[in-house]
């Protein structure tokens, strides 16, 4: 059952250390560790993450999901590059001794962060260069001069914060209205207007300037990512994420044929070959905690109100 793994305290992800992403996968499989970002970043980027791809192992087929936010990511020893709010998956192939350093941008706070509006890069992969300038070169060379994943992720966020524009702040209204549309939350996307005070051609205007994705576009892949954690919650705690019809019924949707559409639009497969795909991942190693459990802070709250 999904409902009592929902209502299951949810724990605070380890604190970033130097050592923290050693692959518990082993030599020869992927691994993928998320972790909160540091303090100074903790307003504009969701969480840091280190994936690595062991020397003995085949190339892997990693499945970039829509998420709402942008991406800051590099290969050690590559030259970083950015990837936009994006509105379906997208496959990247990441070599046999690839590992790889990023940042999840939250909903909106792209322009603030980067300079640059999100919705200039909407489903594009763009390098840092072209942005930063020789900064995004330097940067590179920063994140190759890590001994370690770790120090090479914290000279990533060190290097990004770096570039922050001190003077440049999310829209509030823009961010106000993410925290609405989160997994778990009450508010109905056709009430968003009335509940910001605000018109609904106001509204989208300005989520797309912020966000680089229209509202309805912009729920259709929070609601997804809640589904995704619900199943990621399931899978951390040994459990099966199955019963596609009760998933889809708490994560939002009308029914499980929703979800099944949605899935195939936002990842490209059906829920039950996504639902695999996802087991095998977490079986090699991957750690989507620091996602998972604030994306359901919401869903835990509203549940036990509910049965108190």
């Amino acid at each position: 059952m999904i409902v009592p793994l929902i209502r299951m305290r949810l724990g605070r992800p380890p604190a970033l250390q130097h050592d923290a992403f050693m692959s518990p996968a082993g030599p020869t499989g992927p691994s993928y560790v998320e972790r909160p970002p540091i303090s100074a970043l903790a307003d504009v980027v969701s969480t840091v993450w280190v994936q690595q791809i062991a020397a003995g192992a085949p190339a892997y087929a990693h499945r970039n999901l829509p998420h709402g936010g942008t991406e800051v990511v590099c290969a050690i020893g590559a030259p970083p590059h950015v990837v936009g709010p994006l509105t379906g998956a997208q496959v990247e192939v990441l070599a046999p001794g690839t590992t790889v350093v990023g940042m999840r941008l939250r909903p909106g706070a792209g322009g603030a962060l980067l300079g640059v509006p999100p919705s200039e890069l909407v489903d594009l992969t763009v390098p840092a260069d072209a942005i930063w300038g020789r900064a995004g070169i330097a940067l590179g060379d920063r994140v190759g001069a890590g001994g370690s994943p770790g120090e090479a992720l914290a000279a990533l966020q060190a290097g990004v914060l770096a570039r922050r524009l001190t003077d440049a702040h999310p829209d509030p209204l823009v961010t106000e209205a993410v925290r609405r549309l989160m997994p778990g939350r009450t508010s109905a996307i056709a009430a968003l207007p009335r509940l910001l005070a605000v018109s609904e051609r106001n509204l989208r205007r300005r989520c797309q300037a912020s966000v680089g994705l229209g509202p309805k576009t912009l729920h259709r892949t929070l609601r997804f990512q809640g589904f995704l954690a619900r199943a990621q919650l399931a899978i951390a705690a040994g459990r099966s994420p199955d019963g596609l019809a009760e998933l889809a019924v708490l994560s939002g949707y009308t029914d499980q044929a929703h979800l099944t559409r949605e899935c195939v639009r936002l990842t490209g497969t059906t829920p039950r070959a996504f639902l695999a795909e996802t087991t095998d991942a977490c079986a090699c190693g991957h750690d989507h905690a620091a996602s998972y459990q604030p994306m359901l802070a919401a869903s835990f709250k509203n549940a036990t109100a509910q049965a108190s």
